[in-house]
Order: structure tokens, then C-alpha cells, then sequence
């Protein structure tokens, strides 16, 4: 047992070595410096969509993709008009995908003369409905840039400044982030922070905008801005149309198209709630999770083995050992736990979260250890997922 244990924080305190480095990577939306040699070669060559005569092409097409969004689409639109522009001519469009609780009145309201608001076109086979909804904003826009927002962010006054500074450094491709994310229930304390803990401990932060193998890639769906050539080249939302996990999959399309992708930390422009309950965590996670790992069956039980093993046993271990009164082991089961919540505590200032969150790591372990299995059994039986009224398989 204690071999096992001093094992174990060995492990731990590696993971932290690279968490921490990893996490100080991440490059700050609005404050990337033009790299030309990271670009591929005919990008700083690409000509910009040409101005019709008479007409103004906007420099952005911030787009929205709403299903039964009513109680979000306000304070989206709301914060989106008041971000400073910098005097670019920037176009906001709504897609009501067809809603049932007056998510498109409702954005006519708050949108006002500045934002245009479509109504979505009927789910065609084999099209999963957030790509369909995205693909038909596309179609509509005119800008140089298309930044896909969801409907429950919120963006701090100068979000699209620094998205737009970001876009000029990086001359083309997808920039993305995860936006702070706010939490209420436990369940979503548990959870929902996971998302930026697996990206500092797992995914090198350079990698991503360095290296064109598609496995160095992570993304948000609610804040993803591509550069319309790009979007064109890498097959759209169109080239993905039957994902569940959409953000991941266009960002590896538009590497495996050539064109650079960036992970940025977009916290101190954007935050959201991405669920208020503990069901919606569940449905969303439980969608989410083994599709998102290529539906390995193997892969997915390895990183739930792996997270029980260094967050989860130490734990088991340290109450055993309270009880046996083996106080060797309880030495090092506690430095394997003080190293865990160091390496969540890590995560959570990339992705600005209390501090006290890094307690909870054992208990967001076994959390995500069951939506996980839910996860491959909702896709193994046959089951399938529901998600905003629809059910896929």
C-alpha cells in the first residue's frame, strides 16, 4: 500500500509540473502578437472578401444559434450590443431554431434595428441541430469573421475588440476559449469546471496552434470566431453536420484543412452558465462525453480508471489508514490529495473559480466516473441522448 501510494503522488506531483506550466501558455484573447511564420503560407496572402459597391462588408458576423433560448437571448443580445466596436462595421444575426417559448420575439425586442433575426429551417436527416442551425447563420452573414456564440454567454464590453484584434493578429483560422463558466447547484460546482481542469493537465496549450495533427486541439461552442475563408475551406458546419460534440469537430476540421487554430483565455471577456440544474448537467455531460472521446469504448475507460486511481483512491486510502492507524499511509495518501487539489486549483485560476473549488476534486472524480458510463451506455444500448427537445443516437 504504501508503494502504491508514494506512486500515486509521484504521479500527481508530475501532473502538477505540467499543469502549471501548461496553464501559464494559454495566450490572452486581444493580446496575441502577429506571427507570421505560424501562419500557413498563403495565408498572409489571402485577398479579403470584396465591398460591393455602395455597400459596407462587415469586418464581424457575430451569430447565434437559439433554441428555446427565452430566458438567455436578452442578457446575450443585451451584452453583445453594448461591447465596443471600435468603429467596425460589425452585423448581429439570430437563428430562432424553432423555438416553442418566444425565444424570436423576444430577440426582435432586445436586438432592436441592429440585429437581424432568421428563422431556422426544418431539421433534415442526418443533420444534428446546433450544426444545421450554425450552417444557415453562415449562409446569411457577410462578415470577414464569424464569431458563433452560444445564447446563455455573456461578453464583458470589450469582448469583440479584443476578438477582433486577435483575428487581424492570426490573419486567419478559428480562435476559441472557454468562457468563465458560473455555477449554482452542486452538481454544476462538480462538473462543469472538469472542462478546463482535462484541458491544462491533458492538452499542450502550444500544440494547439503549433502543430497540425488534429488530436492537439480543444474548443468551446460558445465562442468560436473563424475567419470566413476558412470556414469555407474546411468544409463548414456542412463537413460535420451529424456531430454531437460540434466545436470539437469543426476545430479539427480546420486543421486537417491547413489553417491555423488558437486556445485562448477568453475568461476576463466572456463568462456563462451553461446549466442551471443537476439534470441539465447530466443530459449535457452524459451527451457529450464519450462522443467527444471518438466513442473508444477502451480510451474512455483508461481516463476514468486513471482519475479514480489519482484523485479518488487516495482518498479511499487515507480513511483506511485513519482507521487502521497506519499513519505512513496516511502521509502519503494525504500529499497525493494536497497535490490533486493543487493541480485543480491550478485549473480553476485559468478558468477563474473560487478557490475553495479545489477541495471538491475527489467528489467531481466520481461525478464524472458516472456520467461517463452513462455516457457509453446511452450509446451502446441504443438509447441515444436527448438534448433541446431532439433525440440522437
Amino acid at each position: 500500500m504504501i508503494a502504491v501510494l508514494q506512486g500515486i503522488t509521484a504521479m500527481v506531483l508530475l501532473q502538477l509540473a505540467f499543469a502549471v506550466w501548461n496553464a501559464a501558455r494559454l495566450p490572452v484573447l486581444g493580446a496575441q502578437r502577429r506571427n507570421k511564420q505560424a501562419e500557413p503560407a498563403d495565408a498572409q496572402h489571402r485577398k479579403k472578401p470584396a465591398k460591393p459597391a455602395g455597400t459596407q462588408v462587415p469586418s464581424l458576423s457575430v451569430l447565434i444559434p437559439a433554441r428555446d433560448e427565452a430566458a438567455n437571448i436578452t442578457a446575450c443580445l443585451t451584452s453583445v450590443l453594448a461591447c465596443s466596436t471600435a468603429g467596425r462595421h460589425i452585423e448581429i444575426i439570430v437563428l430562432d431554431d424553432r423555438s416553442a417559448d418566444g425565444t424570436a420575439e423576444l430577440a426582435a425586442a432586445a436586438g432592436g434595428p441592429r440585429t437581424q433575426v432568421l428563422a431556422g429551417a426544418e431539421l433534415p436527416e442526418g443533420w444534428a441541430g446546433k450544426c444545421h442551425a450554425c450552417a444557415q447563420l453562415a449562409e446569411a452573414a457577410g462578415g470577414e469573421w464569424l464569431l458563433f456564440l452560444d445564447a446563455d454567454i455573456r461578453l464583458q464590453p470589450q469582448a469583440l475588440t479584443a476578438a477582433l484584434a486577435s483575428a487581424a493578429a492570426q490573419g486567419s483560422g478559428l480562435i476559441t476559449g472557454f468562457p468563465r463558466q458560473l455555477t449554482g447547484t452542486w452538481l454544476e460546482r462538480l462538473a462543469v469546471p472538469l472542462m478546463v481542469f482535462t484541458i491544462v493537465c491533458h492538452l499542450p496549450v502550444p500544440l494547439v496552434r503549433r502543430s497540425r495533427d488534429p488530436r492537439f486541439v480543444a474548443a468551446h461552442g460558445g465562442f468560436m470566431l473563424i475567419h470566413r475563408d476558412s470556414y469555407t475551406r474546411c468544409g463548414g458546419h456542412s463537413g460535420i453536420r451529424g456531430q454531437l460534440v460540434d466545436d470539437m469537430a469543426l476545430a479539427r476540421a480546420v486543421k486537417l484543412a491547413g489553417e491555423p487554430v488558437t486556445l485562448a483565455d477568453i475568461t476576463g471577456h466572456t463568462e456563462m452558465r451553461m446549466y442551471h440544474n443537476a439534470a441539465e448537467v447530466w443530459k449535457g455531460y452524459r451527451k457529450n462525453i464519450y462522443a467527444g472521446l471518438g466513442r473508444k469504448p477502451l480510451l474512455l475507460l483508461g481516463v476514468l480508471l486513471f482519475y479514480a486511481l489519482l484523485y479518488v483512491f487516495p482518498v479511499i486510502a487515507s480513511v483506511g489508514a485513519l482507521i487502521t492507524g497506519e499513519m505512513e499511509a496516511l502521509v502519503w495518501a494525504a500529499a497525493a490529495i494536497a497535490g490533486g487539489a493543487a493541480i485543480k486549483r491550478t485549473a480553476d485560476r485559468a478558468g477563474r473559480q473560487p478557490v475553495w473549488f479545489c477541495l471538491l476534486l475527489p467528489a467531481s472524480m466520481v461525478s464524472l466516473i458516472a456520467i461517463g458510463a452513462a455516457s457509453w451506455r446511452g450509446a451502446v444500448s441504443g438509447q441515444g441522448y436527448e438534448w433541446k427537445g431532439r433525440r440522437y443516437r
